[in-house]
């Protein structure tokens, strides 16, 4: 049970801790999975989310595993949609 503790202040009262929108759908945690990963700039982040939206996930964790092995300096995430651009098919 919680203490009374008398009158607060009005302040209080518009005082709401906000909290973070999670995602609401698999592909945008995916999507948000990658853009961390990648280090994907903020002009490309909806490309990512269009990507993730638009491809099975198992098509995406194949390009991010591929990315992670095979691209080890430089951009990754060009190198991340370079292999989303040549596989239509697994």
């Amino acid at each position: 049970m919680q203490a009374d503790k008398g009158l607060e202040k009005i302040g209080d009262l518009f005082l709401v801790k906000k909290t973070k929108n999670l995602p609401k759908y698999a592909w945008q945690d995916l999507a948000l999975q990658v853009i961390k990963e990648l280090n994907v700039p903020q002009l490309k982040r909806n490309s990512v989310f269009k990507v993730c939206k638009q491809k099975p996930r198992i098509i995406i964790e194949k390009a991010l595993s591929d990315t992670r092995e095979l691209c080890q300096t430089g951009e990754r995430w060009k190198y991340f949609f370079k292999i989303l651009g040549g596989k239509s098919k697994l």
